[in-house]
């Protein structure tokens, strides 16, 4: 899940995704395609503004 109000676009999660779950939603800002993901909090622990949360 990715906090919109924390997200500040750098874009660094989209690159680190292994799997592509990551993309840019209409608002310019991260999203997380809960599908794609394989919880591997790669998002998770290189957001420097803490707005990605991965729920086991």
């Amino acid at each position: 899940m990715v906090d919109q109000k924390k997200c500040i676009a750098c874009g660094a999660c989209i690159e680190i995704c292994p799997v592509g779950a990551i993309s840019w939603a209409a608002n310019g800002k991260s999203s997380i395609d809960p599908k794609k993901c394989i919880k591997c909090h790669s998002c998770e622990s290189i957001c420097p503004v803490e707005a990605i949360t991965i729920e086991d």
